[in-house]
């Protein structure tokens, strides 16, 4: 399985982004799917999470802002994210588990993408 993120840039405060996860590979492999981000010098922390059904997690930083999505006749996950702040700068991954639910627990995906940029500007 190979995960591609895009949709990164940089953005002014107040602005919005969204990021576009596509999957290939053995796609029936992938059940639930997340988003985490990792500012420098800090840990990867979890952003959102859908499981294959729709149910949704958001971190508290994030909800009312950003929004989690997918198509899964597409094989994509989106993540909508408006009224960004400074301190939402991060490398945003994208991440796949085999089985189980939704979660923010990254010990529990089993794929992971490269990254995408995102730099908001004061």
């Amino acid at each position: 399985v190979q995960l591609v993120e895009s949709g990164g840039g940089l953005v002014q405060a107040g602005g919005s982004l969204r990021l576009t996860c596509a999957a290939s590979g053995v796609i029936l492999s992938i059940g639930t799917m997340g988003w985490y981000r990792q500012a420098p010098g800090k840990e990867r922390e979890a952003v959102a999470s859908i499981s294959s059904g729709g149910y949704i997690i958001y971190a508290d930083f994030v909800r009312g802002r950003f929004t989690i999505s997918r198509d899964n006749a597409k094989n994509t996950l989106y993540l909508q994210m408006n009224s960004l702040k400074p301190e939402d700068t991060a490398m945003y991954y994208c991440a796949g588990r085999q089985f189980g639910g939704a979660t923010m627990d990254r010990g529990l995906y089993d794929y992971w993408g490269q990254g995408t940029q995102v730099t908001v500007s004061s």
